[in-house]
């Protein structure tokens, strides 16, 4: 089943176009990664499936719903967990989180086996009786996160989760959204633009660029060799600008990078055409290999500009 089907889903603010036509689906079960730079629309894209703002254009369906019609049904099954995460200074993790399970009409009862078990499954059973205040920038969102598991949704949207963390706080929080796919089945969608961060918890990533979902797959289909992806590393000594010009005027060489002696190809030119080309240039050929180009190599070449 899937979670998340939207078909041309449009959003502009006068003049500006945040989300244009985007086709979207995401199944039960998967973690699914919603990648760009800041002003992509990835935002506008959690807006919209939170009910928070109305499309100008296009469907959009919510675990079978239409979040704008049906708003707060919607949110009940949906648990969201925004940048900047905000609790009460003042509180502790426990109260914080009994408040929000008396927002949410659990009775104290119920909430106090579910509160116990969603501060231990994000690693702050031992520090939940410290004031919020305390914590760091990860053991807030990691709060956040008790929040979801506590509402235990069907639909856990996390936008930017690992932003402004250091490296071992972020792969914890990764270790937690995927025990989150793991061990409860939740579906997860997962926002940001820290590439690196995201490869290993992701099932399938989608690149949005200025609002249009530009790539998508699963790593290894957007990370295969083709024609436009092809990258061929050539170490040359004594090379002029002449001759860099010559290796980028060969048929099937779509984009050309130099990096000292090492110059980058992209594309799909003929290996031999490129050593004739150092060679006829008066140029020194160290090393000509090929090279797999990574998903960071494809999402580098929709932003280049």
């Amino acid at each position: 089943m899937a979670v998340v089907e939207a078909a041309g889903l449009r959003k502009a603010y006068r003049d500006v176009v945040a989300v244009d036509r985007l086709d979207l689906a995401i199944a039960e079960g998967e973690i699914y990664g919603l990648l760009g730079p800041n002003g992509s629309g990835k935002t506008t894209t959690i807006l919209l499936l939170l009910g928070l703002t109305e499309p100008t254009g296009g469907s959009v369906r919510v675990l079978g719903r239409d979040p704008a019609r049906e708003g707060l049904a919607v949110k009940r099954q949906i648990g969201y967990l925004p940048e900047n995460v905000g609790f009460y200074d003042d509180l502790t993790a426990r109260e914080n989180i009994r408040f929000i399970a008396r927002l949410n009409r659990i009775g104290d009862r119920e909430s106090k086996r579910l509160i116990e078990e969603a501060l231990a499954a994000v690693g702050l059973a031992d520090v939940a009786d410290r004031p919020v205040r305390t914590y760091s920038r990860g053991m807030l969102q990691r709060l956040g996160i008790a929040e979801i598991l506590l509402k235990d949704p069907g639909l856990a949207i996390l936008d930017e989760p690992t932003s402004g963390i250091d490296p071992e706080g972020a792969t914890e929080i990764l270790d937690i959204i995927v025990r989150m796919r793991d061990e409860r089945g939740m579906t997860v969608l997962l926002s940001s633009h820290l590439l690196h961060q995201v490869q290993r918890a992701c099932d399938r990533v989608g690149i949005l660029h200025r609002g249009r979902l530009v790539a998508e797959g699963t790593f290894d289909e957007l990370s295969s060799p083709s024609e436009e992806e092809r990258v061929i590393e050539i170490r040359a000594r004594g090379l002029d600008d002449d001759g860099i010009n010559a290796i980028r005027a060969i048929d099937g060489v779509s984009d050309l990078t130099v990096a000292g002696e090492w110059i980058r190809v992209r594309g799909n030119p003929p290996d031999g055409a490129l050593a004739r080309a150092v060679v006829e240039s008066n140029g020194e050929l160290v090393e000509l290999r090929g090279k797999t180009a990574t998903l960071e190599d494809v999402y580098l070449r929709y932003f280049q500009e």
